[in-house]
């Protein structure tokens, strides 16, 4: 497939509601240089000071198009272990036609992006705080969207990444990136050129790079950078698929266990057979794990960073080239190869996280639009963390 083609058709459409102005003039993704062949690419400039802004923007444009074109309103339902959340609100605060349901695990988010999902004002938002993590939250979200009747009648659409428009969304950060890169740091087809290292829990972020590698964006290699839920490290060194216990971390967007997509990456491993991915994540299912002996791990490969590396990180980053880094983004900083060009992937604003950056570096970092939500009040909808319970809710107010 051709990558121009193809993203200018879905993204670029000058004369849509859904157009590239609409969802994304007012904001960027600079090209950090930190030292030569060593960059970061800032998706933090969004209106929640997160990457997810750009693909949820898009995706709110794209459902107010819908609404607009068919009259018929929709109930947008979603989880989030921090960032998802709260970049779909922005997106679909007040527009017409459409009620937001999102899913977080409870104390298991930063106060700062519980705020950002809480204090809105907006009437057409329902926050739902729930006992556990967030693959307790995903599952409930999973198990909805399973209920082919309850789907239907209550129009029910997805926001997390398992919505495939989101991460089609998220394809242009690597095309933004590499067209802001010195030309000597460009590959050609079929040469070496820059790495991609992406700090990632759900697999959604570094799975749209390697969609726009495989459209022809010449880009050889991504490294995923996991915390010390290592769901993903583990898969991409050994093979094996096993979700264990989530460990909160200084990292909490990335505290996940069971990565969404992985199951789209298992359709392309598999040669795009469905039946064959359908049987083994039944058998997922069934044994708690997989164990993928013939795996190929393509361009991937992947680290692992506890909080005490990810403090250190912080530190490092800071006292070398003066830049503060959020936890996340610090889990990107693990093993980087002198000998090539690399673009680390920014995930969110430090000032998100502003009691880990403290603690690291001794800095306050603050941001307007985070310190303004401090004087708002929260609002929530709490239910119990099942289906059947949230089902409910979402019957009330939908």
């Amino acid at each position: 497939m051709d990558f121009s083609r193809s993203l200018t058709r879905i993204i670029l459409q000058k004369n849509s509601r859904t157009s590239s102005t609409a969802s994304y003039a007012s904001f960027d993704a600079p090209l950090r240089t930190l030292k030569e062949g060593l960059h970061v690419l800032e998706l933090f400039h969004g209106p929640t000071l997160a990457f997810k802004d750009f693909g949820l923007q898009l995706l709110g444009n794209l459902f107010e198009d819908q609404i607009h074109r068919t009259d018929k309103s929709i109930n947008v339902l979603g989880a989030t272990s921090g960032d998802t959340g709260a970049a779909a609100i922005a997106g679909l605060a007040n527009k017409k036609g459409v009620k937001v349901f999102i899913l977080f695990p409870e104390g298991r988010v930063s106060p700062l992006q519980e705020r950002q999902m809480t204090c809105t004002g907006a009437e057409n938002i329902y926050p739902i705080p729930i006992r556990g993590s967030f693959d307790d939250a995903q599952h409930i979200i999973k198990e909805l969207f399973g209920d082919l009747n309850f789907k239907a009648s209550y129009g029910l659409s997805a926001v997390n990444s398992i919505n495939l428009a989101r991460i089609l969304g998220q394809c242009i950060y690597y095309l933004r990136a590499w067209l802001q890169l010195p030309a000597e740091e460009r590959s050609k087809p079929g040469t070496a050129g820059p790495e991609f290292i992406v700090p990632t829990g759900n697999f959604g972020n570094v799975l749209a790079g390697w969609l726009a590698s495989k459209m022809g964006l010449p880009i050889p290699s991504f490294q995923i950078a996991t915390n010390q839920n290592d769901i993903l490290h583990r898969l991409f060194t050994t093979g094996s698929y096993h979700p264990g216990k989530v460990d909160p971390s200084l990292a909490p967007s990335m505290d996940i266990q069971v990565a969404s997509n992985f199951e789209r990456y298992l359709f392309y491993l598999r040669g795009k057979d469905g039946n064959v991915v359908a049987s083994e994540m039944a058998r997922l299912k069934e044994r708690g794990g997989l164990s993928l002996s013939d795996f190929d791990p393509d361009t991937f490969t992947a680290t692992r960073s506890d909080d005490e590396d990810i403090r250190e990180a912080i530190r490092s980053c800071y006292q070398e080239f003066n830049y503060i880094i959020d936890p996340h983004t610090a889990c990107g900083f693990k093993q980087i190869n002198p000998d090539r060009s690399t673009v680390i992937l920014s995930t969110a604003h430090p000032a998100k996280f502003p009691e880990t950056i403290k603690e690291s570096i001794g800095i306050e970092s603050t941001h307007p639009t985070l310190e303004a939500l401090k004087e708002k009040p929260p609002i929530t909808y709490p239910a119990e963390p099942n289906a059947s319970a949230v089902r409910e809710l979402i019957k009330k107010h939908a």
